[in-house]
């Protein structure tokens, strides 16, 4: 009998060989019109339920919106340090899944404590791309092509890495607002996606549209920050959208899916905590 190792080996293998050939016709994904139907019914549910908590008259980061206990035990773990990370799920009104054809949204939510810092100072700071060296292990670049009072467009070369490496050229749309003294939110809609050939290359070039891997397709970010004794309670969700997992590698793939965005959500909070620790040095 193979144990758990062995069958992860082999599954490993099964994806490097699946995304080997992805540029071929038959693992190339394009993204159709029902999955991006079901993917904007996500994203509208998801967001009416996050406005319903910025307007709600007691609490608001999405931990508070829980049973008492699970959301003082969230916001205490977070206080003393730790970043922590929480899979989520929108239902439908009638409370069950939505389904997504020929796709998978992946949501996640994600918390860090930055001390020693004000509202005031962390929103100066997410409003300006940091320094080369300061950019998150998954940013290869970063500019501003746009910013007003309440908005900022921007540019971001990501890259993401997980049995098979991945680069995009990238653009987002992030609109700030208040809700009251020691209270902000934005939110984060990538309006431009496209996937890289051959990047880092002197060939580097943008795959046509349809012609991609179709690991990310869609890609929003809800953050919340919240002043609270001696520094900043920041609050991150995020939905992703990739092409669906075919049924003879879900076993082997879903989880390393799952390990991906458990572990970019925890390098983007903690990168963001690192940020200002190197600023106070």
């Amino acid at each position: 009998m193979m144990t758990k190792k062995e069958i992860y080996q082999i599954g490993a293998l099964l994806v490097v060989l699946a995304m080997g050939v992805a540029d071929s016709p038959v693992m190339a994904a394009k993204l159709q019109g029902k999955t991006l139907k079901a993917w904007d019914e996500y994203v509208r549910l998801t967001e009416e339920r996050i406005k319903g908590e910025l307007n709600a008259s007691t609490g608001f980061l999405a931990q508070d919106f829980q049973s008492f206990p699970k959301a003082q035990m969230e916001r205490d773990a977070a206080l003393s340090g730790r970043i922590l990370v929480e899979k989520m799920k929108t239902l439908n009104p009638s409370g069950r899944k939505i389904k997504v054809p020929a796709g998978t949204i992946h949501h996640w939510r994600g918390s860090v404590f930055i001390p020693n810092v004000d509202l005031e100072r962390v929103l100066a700071q997410v409003r300006n791309p940091a320094q080369q060296e300061q950019l998150q292990e998954d940013v290869l670049e970063s500019r501003i092509l746009e910013e007003s009072d309440d908005s900022l467009r921007l540019y971001l070369k990501l890259v993401r890495s997980k049995i098979v490496t991945v680069t995009y050229n990238t653009e987002h749309l992030i609109e700030y607002q208040r809700h009251g003294e020691g209270l902000a939110s934005s939110r984060s809609i990538a309006t431009r996606i496209v996937e890289l050939d051959q990047a880092g290359t002197p060939a580097e070039r943008e795959k046509p549209k349809g012609k991609d891997r179709g690991f990310l397709w869609r890609l929003n970010s809800y953050w919340r920050y919240q002043q609270v004794d001696g520094g900043v309670l920041v609050e991150c969700e995020s939905l992703t959208l990739s092409r669906g997992v075919p049924a003879i590698l879900a076993f082997f793939i879903k989880p390393i899916i799952t390990g991906v965005a458990r572990e970019s959500m925890e390098r983007t909070l903690s990168s963001m905590r690192e940020r200002f620790a190197l600023s106070e040095g």
